[in-house]
């Protein structure tokens, strides 16, 4: 039973490691990428059209995909944790000249090396008038 939601202490942590994640994304830097995952063969990671399962598979698909287009940009990004070793974080994401809206999820996990993402789903749709 999860005993507390949004230790501060807990939420700074996984803030500053998905930072760190979007970071090392638009930079292309692989290494960093993969040590945040979780370095198991179950760890699952659900693309705009691809999916990765295992920690092999992912590292090899985002070598081989570089750093992202520029001008990328975050927005409603949110952390939830749920007691002192799990949390969800959430974001939205567009860059110039896209009509679409890009959605991002990662559960992190404390594992005995650290915060690991676990499973991540990234998804886009349309971006709404007005946006």
């Amino acid at each position: 039973m999860i005993e507390e939601v949004d230790l501060d202490h807990v939420v700074r942590e996984v803030t500053g490691l998905f930072e760190e994640y979007e970071g090392a994304l638009l930079a292309g830097d692989e290494p960093t990428m993969a040590r945040l995952f979780w370095a198991s063969p179950l760890v699952l990671r659900f693309g705009t059209a691809d999916a990765q399962s295992g920690h092999d598979e992912l590292s090899a698909w985002r070598a081989a995909r570089g750093p992202l287009p520029p001008g990328r940009t975050l927005s409603g990004t949110r952390v939830v944790a749920f007691g002192e070793d799990t949390a969800v974080a959430t974001t939205t994401f567009t860059y110039p000249g896209r009509a679409m809206l890009g959605r991002q999820t990662q559960v992190w996990i404390r594992m005995p090396e650290g915060w690991r993402i676990v499973s991540a789903h990234v998804s886009e749709i349309p971006e709404p008038p007005g946006e």
